[in-house]
């Protein structure tokens, strides 16, 4: 039976992404010079600094290397960035050790096969909807929303509302 996980939005405190699939759609633009581009989605980006400011860990673990992906990352202020990590338990369980994390505080949101082992490290299991089924399987909670169009913002934005930490003061008339 899989946890309600509405009921575990309230521990989080720590969130780890992936990146191909999950803070971009998956797709990889190749240029003439071999260059590998990849999308990254604004609203994603808002949420990610958001929760960093209110005092959130962030952690990214990806099996790419893209030296763009991390200058974005840490242009956002995310720190923790594992790079080339294709065993990906192996550099959560290092985050979590070096920041003295428990793992009961902890969100994961991946999208494919490689992700299933962190997935089961945590609290809290979660996916974009184009997630791969094996995942989707396993996730506590499936998003709405495809990866690269603004599934970590949706989670992000649950957590730290539930948890009262969401900038909700913006409205319309501030624009």
């Amino acid at each position: 039976m899989k946890k309600n996980y509405k009921e575990l939005l309230h521990q989080i405190s720590t969130f780890v992404f992936d990146v191909d699939g999950v803070l971009t759609d998956g797709s990889v633009l190749v240029t003439t010079k071999g260059e590998m581009l990849r999308k990254m989605n604004v609203k994603d980006g808002y949420a990610l600094k958001t929760a960093l400011t209110k005092g959130y860990k962030i952690c990214v673990i990806s099996g790419g290397t893209n030296p763009g992906v991390k200058e974005r990352l840490k242009g956002l202020g995310v720190t923790d960035i594992y790079l080339g990590a294709h065993h990906k338990q192996e550099p959560l369980e290092e985050f979590l050790d070096i920041n003295d994390i428990d793992p009961k505080t902890v969100l994961y949101m991946g999208d494919d096969l490689p992700d299933i082992p962190p997935m089961k490290m945590v609290a809290l299991a979660t996916s974009p909807q184009n997630a791969v089924v094996e995942v989707k399987a396993i996730s506590d909670y499936v998003s709405h929303k495809n990866g690269g169009d603004g599934c970590a913002r949706d989670i992000i934005e649950q957590v730290l509302k539930v948890r009262g930490d969401w900038n909700d003061n913006y409205s319309a008339s501030n624009d």
